[in-house]
């Protein structure tokens, strides 16, 4: 029984295996999901150093009260 060899002989065939196109697979679509009521998100946000010592200066909960104050600005804009 004759085995085909691992490697091809001809290196234009080796060449043309190594350029081969790729299967790719086609990726999943994104499922949009809707958020949930009163869950928090993380969020990267960037504040003066001012506002942040501000907040910060009453010690632990002072990303809850930045919380507070942006939802009343919300509520005073309506």
């Amino acid at each position: 029984m004759t085995r085909a060899p691992r490697r091809p002989v001809n290196p234009l065939d080796a060449a043309e295996a190594l350029f081969k196109p790729a299967n790719k697979v086609a990726a999943a679509p994104a499922v949009e999901r809707r958020a949930l009521p009163n869950v928090k998100e993380p969020v990267s946000l960037k504040l003066d150093s001012d506002v942040l010592a501000y907040f910060q200066a009453d010690g632990p909960g002072w990303q809850e009260r930045i919380n507070d104050a942006l939802r009343a600005a919300m509520k005073d804009d309506r």
